[in-house]
């Protein structure tokens, strides 16, 4: 029954998993914002306990890998690819926007729908990184960055109800008004959403180079000047 340790940083929150046989045993989060590089370690501590096993008990390690924050995605990659290293145990690297999908927990009934799923992380201004999903967390559409306006969506939204989520959702929302569109709070990145990914990847060995692995940016990193140095 493989252990799997799934990390999830891309974001404002810092969540750590771990489950067995694609079986969550143990979730731990913060929500403080960037707070990742100092709050991580202690997380992992923490789920270890909870679940009843150590780090040489672990399978596999998981880890989103973008797109999202830049500094997010190198705290949680660096840190996955330190245990993957010292355990000698494979890297599994789980798209966030699906991982974000797969944290509602679709049940049979959304399943029998022909609803899509639109996950949205913020990218700053009026720009999202998006993807299209199907009730069966199945992407349909590939990973973009977006720049919104009232017109997005909208030869999709013709024929099909669609659920927007994520911290990229809200500026939208006075924006898309047709009303085939849907758009769910409060639904934030979380280490659960990795748990059935991370199992089927690890069931066919879908396993990253460690040592040449990088996180999906999507866009190149751009840095600003403090304020108080402007």
């Amino acid at each position: 029954m493989p252990k799997i340790l799934c990390i999830e940083t891309a974001t404002e929150v810092c969540s750590v998993a771990i489950s067995s046989q694609g079986k969550l045993l143990a979730l731990e989060e913060n929500h403080d914002g960037n707070a990742h590089a100092s709050q991580l370690h202690n997380l992992v501590q923490k789920v270890l306990d909870s679940a009843g096993i150590t780090l040489q008990d672990l399978d596999a390690v998981a880890v989103s890998k973008g797109p999202g924050s830049y500094t997010g995605l190198r705290v949680g990659v660096s840190t996955a690819k330190g245990y993957c290293y010292a355990l000698g145990i494979p890297l599994i690297a789980i798209n966030t926007l699906e991982s974000l999908v797969r944290a509602l927990e679709l049940g049979e009934r959304e399943q029998a729908t022909k609803s899509l799923y639109v996950p949205m992380l913020d990218a700053r201004r009026m720009e999202v990184y998006c993807a299209v999903f199907d009730s069966h967390a199945n992407m349909i559409r590939e990973t973009e960055a977006k720049i919104m306006d009232e017109t997005s969506f909208a030869y999709l939204l013709e024929n099909n109800e669609i659920y927007f989520l994520g911290n990229g959702a809200a500026k939208c929302k006075g924006m898309i008004t047709h009303p085939h569109a849907n758009f769910l709070d409060n639904v934030l990145c979380s280490a659960k959403g990795m748990v059935d990914a991370a199992f089927a990847a690890f069931q066919s060995k879908q396993f990253e180079d460690t040592a040449y692995f990088e996180p999906f940016y999507l866009k190149d990193f751009v840095g600003t000047t403090p304020k108080k140095l402007v």
